[in-house]
């Protein structure tokens, strides 16, 4: 069962048109985008890449968090390449996400990068929102 948000502290309000051949903006303005299916050579981007930088940002952020409860400093230069699949399951009776975040935090021990991704999985808002229903795989460098 879902979590009810006991405190919310931001809420992004969105309207979108036509879905993968649209456009999506936000209340604010700050993102206005034009939407094309993946692979389709149109103009525009879609909900595969919008998610896949929504994903590492927020990991990014998660890692942070992680670095500061477990006495690691996060690397300035902290890069995430992430990749974002759509595909088939169930015999192609259904669409799914798969993802791979290839985390990349110089100057740090391995096992100080293992402590960092592993916890950060666990308190990033996207892992926690995907967990069991995403193929999600980690490449550390």
């Amino acid at each position: 069962m879902a979590k009810k948000l006991e405190e919310v502290l931001y809420t992004a309000n969105t309207h979108t048109t036509s879905g993968r051949d649209g456009t999506g903006r936000s209340s604010d303005g700050a993102l206005d985008v034009q939407l094309s299916p993946p692979g389709s050579g149109k103009p525009g981007t879609n909900p595969e890449q919008l998610f896949a930088v929504g994903y590492s940002a927020c990991f990014m952020g998660a890692m942070k968090r992680a670095g500061a409860a477990n006495g690691i400093a996060v690397p300035k230069d902290v890069a995430i390449d992430a990749s974002v699949s759509l595909g088939k399951v169930d015999g192609g009776a259904n669409f799914a996400l798969g993802v791979v975040l290839a985390v990349s935090l110089p100057g740090l021990s391995e096992e100080e990068k293992r402590v960092l991704v592993e916890a950060a999985h666990q308190m990033c808002p996207y892992s926690r929102a995907i967990k069991d229903n995403v193929d999600v795989r980690f490449e550390v460098i």
